[in-house]
């Protein structure tokens, strides 16, 4: 069944074959938020499940929150974790679709779970939704791309080559902080929409 499907998400979430869920924030992305002080911009999680990330912004003071997610499985944990989470903040449906704009994009899985023919297509609605200095960051898995997946692997210089053209690439490197199972399997991403 095609990954981009909503009901081959739908059939994992129901059956809570979700091994991508590490029922907290990622690390990497909880050191990222710590550092952010502008607790107004608008900020996008695409595909992003469970969205432990979405919490961690919310209870910390982050309001203006946005998660969009093909599946309404995973939309309904978040509301049952977080209730007074806006349900117009929670948005079920698809991500090529959305026509608002961002000033952060939260990258947590999502880039990772689409078929890898799909990647310029991602790159270039990531331009298109955020923000004229937007900030696309995240985590991106650093093990060679096969054709079996999701989730699909990639790499720093296939990277490099995709995000180049449309963004400035401020940092782009292994996580050292990761957890135990995705230990150097994770790259850290930290890119900037570039208009010129």
């Amino acid at each position: 069944m095609n990954s981009t499907n909503e009901k081959y998400w739908a059939e994992h979430y129901d059956k809570g074959n979700t091994p991508w869920d590490m029922g907290t924030t990622s690390p990497p992305l909880t050191a990222y938020f710590q550092g952010l002080h502008d607790k107004t911009q608008a900020i996008l999680i695409p595909g992003a499940g469970t969205s432990h990330e979405a919490e961690w912004l919310w209870h910390n003071g982050f309001k203006n929150v946005w998660v969009a997610d093909i599946a309404a499985e995973p939309l309904q944990k978040i509301r049952e974790r977080c209730p007074s989470f806006p349900e117009e903040q929670l948005i079920h449906g698809d991500f090529f679709a959305l026509n608002r704009q961002f000033d952060l994009v939260v990258e947590q899985t999502f880039f990772c779970a689409l078929p890898p023919e799909w990647r310029p297509r991602y790159v270039q609605k990531m331009k298109d939704i955020l923000k004229e200095g937007g900030h696309l960051v995240g985590v991106l898995f650093d093990f060679p791309l096969t054709e079996q997946g999701p989730p699909y692997g990639g790499g720093v210089e296939e990277y490099r080559e995709l995000f180049s053209p449309y963004f400035k690439i401020w940092k782009m490197e292994r996580c050292y902080n990761s957890i135990k199972p995705r230990a150097g399997k994770e790259i850290f991403i930290n890119l900037i929409q570039n208009l010129s």
